[in-house]
């Protein structure tokens, strides 16, 4: 597999080789040990979701307030999606930028976004479905929503018709309410020596 940072520090896109027979195809979604050497994090999974969607359907912006954080590990396993990385750590030195990735079964591109990393995607297919396997269990009340349509954040959806969203992604503040009201991790938080790293000092 080939694991590359992100525009978003400390996020990594991981594309797989898939290995191909008359059978048809076979591919390693992502190991661990290449993980922890490319990025410094261990992937731990606490959880594991699924999300299934219809077309033109927008989730997000969301994070998890740090701590407890919540790194993911996102994949599409059917359909096609839109998948936007966001960092919304307050006083990092790209606050605010993205990174986009097209995902889908067929590439089986993933994305690994740790703490202090907002995630949303929009749908392309109907019946999309996404993978997110998760470093921490869901705790209510940590959950960070931002509005994906903040005009500010001016993400690259490319709509070309209302998306559906939930009521809560509708409702959800813009980053910079979001980050006035305290809402947001700070970048100390979240940009923390890597386990590894520790190891070696």
């Amino acid at each position: 597999m080939l694991i590359s940072e992100m525009a978003v520090p400390g996020a990594y896109r991981i594309d797989p080789e898939p290995l191909s027979d008359s059978r048809g195809h076979f591919f390693e979604s992502v190991r661990v040990s290449s993980l922890l050497a490319e990025s410094g994090w261990e992937l731990t999974v606490r959880q594991v979701n699924f999300s299934v969607s219809h077309r033109n359907t927008l989730r997000g912006v969301h994070g998890t307030r740090v701590p407890p954080g919540q790194a993911k590990f996102v994949t599409c396993v059917r359909g096609r999606a839109l998948d936007i990385a966001i960092d919304i750590r307050v006083g990092s030195p790209t606050f605010g930028h993205h990174d986009v990735t097209y995902q889908s079964a067929e590439s089986g591109t993933a994305v690994y976004l740790p703490d202090g990393i907002g995630h949303a995607f929009l749908a392309l297919t109907d019946d999309t479905c996404m993978s997110y396997l998760c470093s921490q269990e869901y705790e209510p009340g940590t959950m960070i929503d931002i509005d994906a349509l903040d005009p500010d954040l001016a993400l690259p959806w490319n709509l070309r018709e209302p998306p559906i969203r939930s009521a809560k992604d509708a409702a959800a503040p813009t980053l910079a309410q979001a980050a006035a009201a305290g809402l947001l991790p700070a970048y100390e938080q979240c940009h923390r020596a890597p386990p590894l790293l520790d190891g070696l000092r």
